[in-house]
């Protein structure tokens, strides 16, 4: 069993570190003095994106991507997660249920947002759904030839840095219809309620848009009606493992960032890194974070090799809870050895940790994650988690 990197995995975990060193850590401050990344700074860093190499990484060479395999994607999105305020939404990775869209749409969505010509967001959560999908109010009504799209969306991540809207919506009300619309920004028909402000700094926005009676042709429905669910969880599989490598790579820059003053700050005679309190914290981020590291490359590995879509879907859940729950663990041990200095927003781990809070939530909640986890083991038993390829017992 050989676990180690390849020659250009390897070169590429070290060009994706150096780009956020040289890139994104210096926008940090800007972000956290703004609460997002002003105008002015955007197209300068679309163009380093492009300029680097990191275009549509979650795509195919044939759509317009860079054609990295799931590792290698897991290796870049945990160098991204080190850098705070959300900046890792910089390198775009086009919505996934794209990859499914008819020959005009992918020419016409997917290989120019790939290229960076054009940036997409997702609306699907509503006030009244968030978890249940089948709670989606939003209806597309035939009319005419013409689809018409009504209804309320919350969290569309990024909307201010986008040019069109996949939309999850029930055909005629019925739940059993869920189905994805291409939707350009600035259609007739939607209102920009509000982008509220979060916990977290984030690069762009998250709105609350309004959709009233909004004209969609028959050729921008994604898919085909009623499997707007089935693309929105192959969505969800590759949301949730970028998710698990950002906690990853968030977590270990704040347990670097604890273990270097624990070494430097000295209290009653000694560095605070010689008392067993400080030392036990210390281990405990380390021991989170290899096992977590571990889960989700193993898991990306099996994807890369070809495992059974539903052991995908079901594995991708206990990565996130995994990573997610490990990131809030680490991140809040990080403030505590660092103490006042590390409540400073000045501090990348005091923006990590407030980060970081988030990926218990969006995406499919730790509570979602185990159900479907519990749900998953009663179908087809512990072994799915329990076990390891190729093992006999």
């Amino acid at each position: 069993m050989d676990l180690a990197l390849s020659a250009s995995e390897a070169q590429l975990q070290s060009k994706a570190r150096r780009f956020c060193e040289e890139v994104l850590e210096p926008l940090e401050a800007v972000v956290t003095e703004h609460g997002h990344l002003p105008r002015e700074h955007r197209t300068p860093l679309r163009q380093s994106v492009i300029k680097w190499g990191f275009t549509g990484i979650n795509h195919c060479a044939a759509d317009g991507g860079c054609g990295f395999n799931i590792l290698e994607q897991m290796l870049i999105n945990e160098q991204l997660g080190r850098v705070s305020c959300g900046l890792w939404a910089a390198v775009w990775q086009p919505p996934a249920p794209l990859r499914y869209g008819t020959a005009e749409q992918k020419a016409r969505y997917l290989a120019t947002s790939c290229r960076g010509e054009r940036r997409g967001c997702f609306a699907i959560t509503e006030p009244q759904a968030g978890s249940d999908p089948r709670l989606v109010q939003t209806r597309a009504v035939l009319r005419d030839g013409v689809w018409r799209i009504s209804g309320e969306k919350w969290f569309v991540t990024s909307y201010d840095a986008c040019d069109y809207i996949i939309v999850h919506a029930h055909v005629d009300g019925d739940p059993d219809k869920p189905t994805l619309f291409l939707v350009d920004h600035g259609s007739p028909g939607i209102s920009h309620v509000r982008s509220p402000r979060f916990m977290h700094d984030y690069i762009f926005d998250h709105a609350e848009l309004v959709f009233d009676a909004v004209a969609v042709p028959p050729e921008r429905m994604l898919g085909n009606i009623g499997q707007g669910f089935e693309l929105t969880k192959d969505w969800f599989v590759e949301a949730r493992l970028q998710i698990a490598a950002h906690c990853i790579g968030a977590a270990t820059r704040a347990a670097e960032i604890a273990e270097a003053y624990a070494k430097e700050r000295v209290q009653f005679g000694k560095p605070i890194r010689e008392f067993q309190a400080i030392d036990f914290m210390l281990a405990d981020m380390a021991v989170d974070i290899l096992a977590a590291k571990s889960t989700l490359y193993r898991v990306a590995w099996e994807i890369d090799a070809g495992v059974d879509r539903k052991a995908v879907h079901a594995r991708a859940s206990a990565v996130k809870l995994l990573c997610s729950e490990m990131a809030g663990r680490v991140l809040d041990r990080a403030v505590q050895v660092l103490g006042g200095r590390g409540y400073m927003r000045e501090n990348a781990v005091e923006r990590l940790y407030r980060d970081v809070r988030v990926d218990r939530i969006w995406e499919g909640t730790s509570e979602i994650q185990r159900a479907i986890i519990g749900g998953q083991i009663g179908k087809r038993g512990m072994g799915l988690y329990a076990g390891w390829p190729g093992a006999s017992v």
